[in-house]
């Protein structure tokens, strides 16, 4: 019921956050710019994508000079809030090779599969503990109507010659062995996943960077940036001037020209439990699996080490011209969703306490594929359109804006989603706001009815057709 005393009202930091600096004591902050400074590479952005590649330029260059201009502080951002789901790409096969055929899908699977061995690497190589926990990823049917997309999943993959040692598929009693609930049908096992404190991460690639030399300056929110032959970045207390420029700042590119009709911005929240080690042996989930349904707005879910549950869900409101404002951290609603569907797919937790709850907008691509690559006519890269799946892709973007910014040709910048555009781009605004929160109400009101058995009024599934009907991806089920 909406307004339910027992959901706690969203807010941040996230719970992540505040246990990742409790864990790392009182590491004093990166210092804010307070002077004009020459450098080879200014970064926007400090969350995973600008550290990844702060880190991936310095092992190409160790000489060249890099300074990382953040906002707020490391691991405020998405990187600190998000679910903690890091892995690559075996689950949307089917849908890379119909966007760039065969050897392009198998290349990004392939490339995907290096982003769980590069984080274990950082954390042996700094002795960090990000919690880490290669359980892989469970996608289920909860549903008669989500049964297509796990077989669709499977499909895709042997089609691909991808196996089952990588893509497994789950009879209705395997998942029952790793997850009990009477909701769940049969599931797709992805072993390229893994599980992490997100914050834990974030926060550990900026010690890294640190210990690389790498100037980093909290606090310091860049105003303009203005291309040229030198690129001039300003903010309060100074100005940088950079050959190259990397901006990567998630959801706050959506409204940056260049990108415009490629993105567009969706609230995700999520609830977290208080500890319930016994009831999660109860219902046998003690593999560390990340675990999602299979709507379009899907539930989200994971473990932490003392037993907590957080469920999430991609059902937030959708932004306008790429404004980012308070129904983005602050909406009840979706957050009561959140908790609506941990009750329903795991009922055993039903009497946990939620603890906390907060949310924040994701990038959304016209294709729910990322972009990675250079403004035309300029020296300004850009990574954008994660889409909600940023935590282990922002690495293989790094690799490509690494690339990028050193002008290479290899094996990331040959990477499909590098310098690509949207085949059909999103519509204007104001169709693009008014048209996808139409379509959003509609999608909502068919997942809710189907969740039932049911099936949502014909006029409601027309609209939830519409995206398909004229050829979009976006808010395509």
């Amino acid at each position: 019921m909406l307004g339910d005393p027992a959901v706690p009202a969203p807010t941040l930091p996230a719970w992540w956050f505040d246990e990742a600096l409790a864990d790392e004591g009182d590491a004093p902050e990166a210092p804010a710019l307070a002077a004009n400074v020459d450098v080879d590479v200014a970064i926007v952005g400090g969350g995973y994508t600008g550290l990844w590649t702060a880190l991936a330029l310095r092992e190409r260059d160790p000489s060249i000079r890099i300074a990382i201009l953040e906002a707020e502080i490391v691991g405020w951002g998405p990187s600190g809030r998000n679910g903690g789901f890091v892995g690559g790409y075996l689950g949307g096969l089917g849908e890379l090779r119909r966007l760039f055929g065969r050897d392009g899908a198998l290349a990004i699977g392939e490339a995907g599969r290096q982003i769980v061995p590069a984080v274990r690497d950082l954390c042996e190589r700094l002795g960090g503990d990000v919690w880490l926990r290669a359980g892989g990823y469970l996608k289920v049917s909860a549903s008669l109507a989500q049964d297509d997309s796990v077989d669709a999943t499977v499909r895709a993959a042997r089609e691909l010659g991808v196996g089952e040692e990588l893509v497994e598929p789950l009879s209705p009693p395997e998942v029952r062995e790793r997850i009990r609930s009477p909701v769940f049908r049969h599931g797709v096992l992805l072993h390229d996943t893994a599980t992490v404190q997100p914050a834990r991460l974030v926060r550990l690639l900026r010690r890294a960077v640190l210990e690389a030399g790498v100037a980093l300056h909290e606090r310091t929110r860049v105003l303009e940036v203005a291309p040229g032959a030198l690129n001039v970045l300003a903010t309060v207390g100074g100005r940088i001037r950079a050959d190259e420029v990397v901006l990567a700042t998630n959801a706050a590119l959506t409204g940056w020209r260049p990108l415009d009709g490629w993105l567009t911005n969706f609230g995700s929240y999520v609830v977290l439990s208080e500890p319930v080690p016994e009831t999660l042996e109860r219902i046998g989930w003690n593999g560390g699996e990340a675990v999602c349904d299979s709507r379009m707005f899907l539930h989200y879910f994971r473990t932490t080490p003392d037993g907590r549950v957080l469920m999430g869900s991609g059902s937030g409101p959708i932004g306008f011209g790429g404004r980012i404002d308070a129904r983005f951290s602050a909406d009840a609603a979706t957050v009561e969703r959140a908790a609506s569907g941990l009750r329903r797919l795991l009922p055993e937790l039903a009497a946990a306490r939620l603890e906390r709850a907060w949310g924040g907008p994701i990038d959304v691509s016209a294709d729910h594929v990322p972009y990675f690559g250079t403004a035309p006519g300029t020296r300004i890269h850009y990574a954008a359109g994660y889409s909600g799946h940023g935590a282990g892709p922002s690495w293989l973007g790094a690799q490509a804006l690494a690339s990028l910014v050193t002008r290479a040709e290899d094996e990331w910048t040959a990477l499909p989603f590098v310098n690509r555009r949207p085949r059909r781009p999103l519509p204007p605004e104001p169709f693009r706001h008014v048209g996808g929160a139409l379509v959003r109400s509609a999608i909502l009101a068919c997942e809710q009815a189907e969740d039932r058995g049911r099936r949502a009024p014909l006029p409601v599934r027309a609209a939830a057709e519409l995206p398909r009907l004229i050829g979009m991806q976006l808010g395509t089920r």
